[in-house]
């Protein structure tokens, strides 16, 4: 990999956001810039931009928080709000807020009226170093996490980690899950610095070095196959047991955040790696430990194997009847499209069932 962070010009890490912003606004009419934002970004996050040239002429909208909300009706708000604001072609819209917000507010500029431009300024970690970068957008849908979307990139991405003091640790360390995938199917000397950066007592300076040389690791495989047809499904390390994590908390009624269920998927399918590419014994079990030790346990037991199981079997990447993984050989190495059997798959929820905390 390019160890320079720069791959795309149109991703900015900066502590000049306002002045950022500011240049991006003068090329549209100042009735046509559009925010969309969410309840708590707006309590929280919008006071660090209203200092932006031109910011009193925004419209904006705001959709209620939260995973749940990630959603169509939703998504038809956003719409209903630029078509009743005379937003057109020349329009920009301005997306604040975390990943959910993100992915709903790209894919309404990206559809209606065929498309308009539009900018994301994510506010918390995990969209910063995963849904700032590759232009997936989209919703839920019928229970499945990101079921309808399309592939569109924003005209600019802003990336500013002053909005980190916003979001509590939980929320932090959700997104600390990405970078940590980040360094393991890319870089042994990511992984490293994201595991020294101390998290009980987080530097925002050292912080914007590394989520800009994370970014970059997610930018490379982006950049080598926009629309996910080979090397990137390398990102989807730990999301296919991941998301199954996820969806099955969210059916429970108690909800995980993604970056914790991307670790548990991390965990499982660090497994698969050991037995399906040889992932030494040694690396797995210590790097299992190290994150229980930062995120905990969901308990599971086998009597919802099958149910998770399922969940991997709608998972967009599958071809045919098993389901397809992106596993790692070493870390800093991976093997994508190493189908697992469901035998197999059980037997790596076991062994994460089985750890300590």
């Amino acid at each position: 990999m390019n160890n320079d962070p720069a791959y795309n010009a149109n991703i900015i890490v900066t502590n000049k956001l306002e002045d950022e912003l500011g240049k991006i606004l003068t090329r549209y009419p100042q009735d046509k810039i559009f925010l969309v934002t969410e309840e708590n970004c707006d309590q929280f996050c919008v006071p660090l931009i209203n200092h932006t040239p031109g910011f009193e002429h925004f419209k904006k909208v705001v959709i209620p928080s939260g995973e749940e909300n990630k959603k169509l009706s939703s998504v038809e708000m956003i719409w209903l709000f630029l078509s009743q604001n005379g937003a057109d072609r020349k329009s920009l819209v301005v997306n604040l807020g975390g990943g959910m917000l993100t992915d709903l507010g790209s894919f309404a500029a990206s559809t209606i009226k065929r498309g308009m431009d539009f900018v994301n300024i994510p506010t918390t970690l995990l969209a910063q170093v995963d849904a700032s970068v590759g232009g997936k957008t989209g919703f839920n849908f019928n229970g499945l996490k990101n079921e309808i979307g399309v592939i569109n990139q924003p005209n600019t991405v802003l990336i500013d980690t002053r909005f980190l003091q916003t979001i509590d640790s939980q929320n932090f360390i959700s997104g600390y899950a990405e970078m940590i995938k980040h360094g393991l199917i890319n870089s042994v000397d990511h992984l490293e610095e994201v595991r020294n950066y101390n998290l009980a007592n987080p530097d925002l300076e050292v912080l914007r070095g590394i989520i800009a040389r994370s970014v970059a690791i997610k930018d490379f495989f982006v950049f080598k196959d926009p629309n996910e047809r080979n090397i990137r499904k390398a990102l989807n390390f730990g999301h296919t047991i991941g998301h199954a994590f996820e969806s099955a908390a969210l059916y429970s009624g108690k909800p995980i955040l993604h970056g914790y269920a991307v670790a548990y998927g991390i965990i499982a399918e660090l497994y698969l790696s050991h037995k399906v590419c040889n992932l030494p014994l040694t690396v797995l079990n210590e790097l299992s430990d190290w994150l229980i030790s930062v995120y905990g346990k969901y308990t599971i037991d086998e009597r919802q194997f099958e149910a998770f199981y399922q969940l991997m079997t709608h998972d967009k990447k599958n071809e045919g009847t098993r389901v397809n993984f992106t596993l790692i050989p070493a870390v800093g190495e991976v093997a994508i499209n190493q189908n697992c059997d469901k035998a197999l798959i059980f037997k790596a929820l076991e062994y994460y069932k089985k750890l300590s905390i």
